[in-house]
């Protein structure tokens, strides 16, 4: 039986969709590993701030699960795509964690991770991460009193987080000076509390300090 020219192009039109059509592997552009130490309540504890730049044909909505390794240690993290933030950086969606931790609280390794993104149908891509911040310095801290504020630390770089009643992130603050004036911070009328982040960005470390309520 001869096949109508009409039906072989149909064919040949339905395979090259097929296999056109989500055969993207993902990719790794960059990835970032950060750590920040978080004061809690005066026993600061280690996490990772883990963050990679992906690239999908099939478009961001393709990918799956995020996971980093650190071989030598036998460890691992899984983000799936409900857990992961998504993190906008010029106009580029940055997807990853700020909570990467030891589940018994103790110090994360050094040394090289690895991380690995993985698509719905089943593709995947890894890039290896290099973490190797040994440098430590004291835990800094931040005050207010009487309508002050005062910030002790040893970190290059300051920032000053500041929070509505609820809790919410309103802005970041550069301070103008280690101590002085509340007033002189140009806080928006619905700011209720502060915290510190200092940080050193060319050895990827920072600190963050429990959060200090504004004086009434």
């Amino acid at each position: 039986m001869k096949i109508p020219g009409w039906f072989g192009l149909f064919l040949a039109l339905a395979v090259f969709f097929c296999f056109s059509c989500s055969q993207s592997e993902p990719e790794i552009k960059y990835g970032s590993l950060e750590l920040v130490y978080y004061e809690n309540g005066g026993n600061p504890v280690e996490r990772l701030s883990f963050f990679v730049l992906p690239s999908d044909g099939d478009g961001i909505e393709d990918l799956e699960e995020l996971w980093l390794y650190h071989d030598w240690e036998g460890l691992s993290w899984r983000l799936g795509s409900d857990d992961w933030v998504r993190q906008p950086v010029n106009e580029q969606i940055w997807i990853g964690s700020r909570a990467i931790a030891m589940e018994d609280g103790s110090g994360l390794p050094r040394g090289q991770y690895r991380a690995v993104l993985r698509d719905k149908g089943g593709e995947k891509t890894e890039r290896l991460l290099a973490f190797d911040t040994f440098e430590t310095r004291p835990f800094p801290s931040f005050s207010v009193t009487g309508g002050t504020y005062r910030i002790e630390s040893a970190y290059p770089r300051q920032n000053l987080i500041v929070y509505d009643d609820e809790g919410s992130f309103l802005i970041s603050v550069d301070p103008p000076a280690r101590e002085g004036e509340i007033s002189a911070l140009g806080l928006p009328a619905q700011a209720r509390s502060l915290a510190l982040w200092a940080y050193d960005p060319e050895q990827s470390v920072s600190a963050f300090t429990d959060v200090v309520p504004l004086d009434d």
